[in-house]
């Protein structure tokens, strides 16, 4: 405990030295290498959801902001795209080098600004500075094509960036989901305008620093702080953004596809999710109830990939629902610059108003309610520290059993067959991912092929592996990040046909 105590009194001090910067000072924009405030001088407060203490203030962006942006965007765009893909890799390596370097700084900055427990942070930061080393070795292929011969004629493709590009990030894990959009954006020679979510705006400036200090060019990456309905729609409607990256709420998705329609920007979404967790009776349950808990009340269940559902096999439902309700006592709710803390406060009033909310929609709908234990040093109405929870005795129709709740909550369904799992997975509007437990090889080959999402994972909690596609179907999103399906989005494919001489040419007429 005092090693716990004395690691939490050196992250309170950290993040105070480097939360004075943000508290002292405004954080503008940084438009072509160059910070800005508003035109017009607006701000707007950023607090924590620790304490609901004033973090500083930031600028607000509207029109001319996001049109300074994308205009230092467009100007950067044919030098960068031209930069042989070998330098862009040393740039994009010098960026991941400095993200380790600045690894502590980034990790307390967003804990106090999210919520998010430090421990999982920390690694989102490193796992930051991973995205950017992954793609940095994509770099120097990223526009090499395929040949593809035929008899009469040499076909070959080639790929080029596509333009500038917006990226616009949610406010949990932001730094970590900004680099995942950002890098492969910049590997493929695409310029961007980011533009962070409002609850969670600090990292965004930190990456965008780190940045020019690696030697990324002025005016490839810029940031426009704002709200999403005036500075996200301007920057989704502008015609010299050719795509955009969003990270969200589906709703926000359906928005930006109809904001960006009329320039006909290409869109790459990654929304929400109802994720399932499949558990049939022959599975080792005690490593299924590990993975169930980890994925749902880590990052305090503020994640587009949590197991928000979990379906038990009727035969070990009830065992298996029992040890989640103990476990769930024993989850640490707390300060989340605590590394002792699990669970911190969620980000926002309204968004802890809603996840609140499902605790009477549950007792309504005939469920019962199971609660962790809370969090002592903050009680009151104005505390956003909410215990972790369970739902037992739920069935498929419930609002609990379908909508996306989005924190540290988990709703358990029991089944009696791989038909009625597999329709009960199936019966929600979203499909990112599922998880699968089951000793049954076949089994988990037919459920997986039979699941409506975008990935599944076997025997296992989320575990990333870059090269893999990542992203949904349904309501979940559409496109496909990892690997070369990132390039895919960022970039614009060339057939070009070289005939041989020998083809027979039609004649129409003498």
């Amino acid at each position: 405990m005092a090693d716990s105590n004395s690691t939490f009194d050196q992250n309170l001090d950290l993040a105070s030295r480097h939360l004075d910067r943000f508290a002292n000072n405004p954080t503008l924009h940084l438009i072509n290498g160059a910070q800005q405030p508003s035109a017009s001088a607006a701000t707007f407060a950023n607090y924590s959801p620790i304490d609901g203490g004033h973090l500083g203030e930031v600028a607000s962006g509207d029109g001319p902001e996001v049109d300074l942006a994308a205009r230092a965007a467009t100007d950067a765009f044919e030098a960068w795209a031209t930069t042989p893909g070998e330098e862009r890799r040393r740039i994009l390596h010098n960026v991941a080098d400095l993200i380790v370097d600045r690894a502590k700084q980034i990790a307390v900055v967003e804990s106090v600004d999210t919520g998010q427990a430090i421990r999982f942070m920390n690694a989102a930061a490193v796992r930051g500075a991973a995205n950017f080393r992954y793609f940095a070795d994509q770099a120097p292929a990223a526009a090499d094509g395929k040949a593809l011969p035929t008899p009469d004629h040499l076909n070959y493709t080639s790929r080029r960036a596509i333009g500038p590009v917006a990226v616009i990030t949610p406010w949990n894990t932001p730094f970590m989901l900004s680099t995942w959009k950002i890098a492969p954006a910049l590997a493929a020679g695409c310029t961007v305008v980011h533009k962070p979510a409002e609850w969670s705006p600090f990292t965004a400036q930190l990456l965008a620093e780190i940045a020019l200090d690696a030697g990324l060019p002025p005016g490839v990456l810029n940031v426009v702080h704002g709200m999403g309905e005036t500075a996200g729609k301007t920057l989704t409607e502008h015609p010299a953004i050719k795509a955009v990256a969003f990270v969200g709420e589906s709703q926000t998705g359906s928005l930006i596809q109809a904001q960006g329609a009329p320039t006909l920007k290409r869109v790459h979404f990654e929304l929400g999710g109802k994720n399932p967790v499949i558990v049939f009776a022959d599975a080792d349950l005690e490593r299924a109830l590990d993975a169930t808990i980890f994925m749902i009340y880590s990052l305090n269940g503020e994640r587009c990939t949590s197991s928000s559902r979990v379906l038990v096999q009727q035969s070990v439902h009830d065992e298996f629902t029992e040890k989640l309700a103990k476990r769930i006592r024993t989850i640490p709710v707390g300060h989340p610059l605590d590394p002792s803390t699990v669970v911190g406060p969620l980000i926002h009033r309204n968004h802890v108003q809603k996840v609140c909310s499902y605790f009477a929609t549950a007792a309504e709908e005939g469920a019962i309610v199971h609660r962790g234990t809370d969090y002592a040093g903050q009680p009151g109405e104005d505390s956003h520290y909410v215990a972790p929870a369970l739902f037992t005795g739920a069935s498929r129709g419930m609002r609990i059993a379908k909508e996306e709740i989005f924190g540290p909550v988990l709703t358990a369904i029991p089944f009696a067959d791989e038909d009625e799992a597999v329709a009960v997975a199936n019966d929600v509007e979203y499909g990112l991912a599922g998880y699968l437990w089951t000793n049954d090889l076949t089994r988990a080959h037919r459920v997986s092929d039979r699941l409506d999402v975008g990935m599944v994972w076997v025997n296992s909690q989320n575990v990333r592996h870059l090269p893999t596609p990542f992203g949904g179907v349904k309501r979940s999103g559409i496109g496909r990040d990892g690997g070369d399906w990132s390039f895919d989005f960022y970039m614009d494919t060339k057939n070009v046909a070289i005939a041989t001489g020998t083809h027979r040419i039609p004649k129409l007429y003498q």
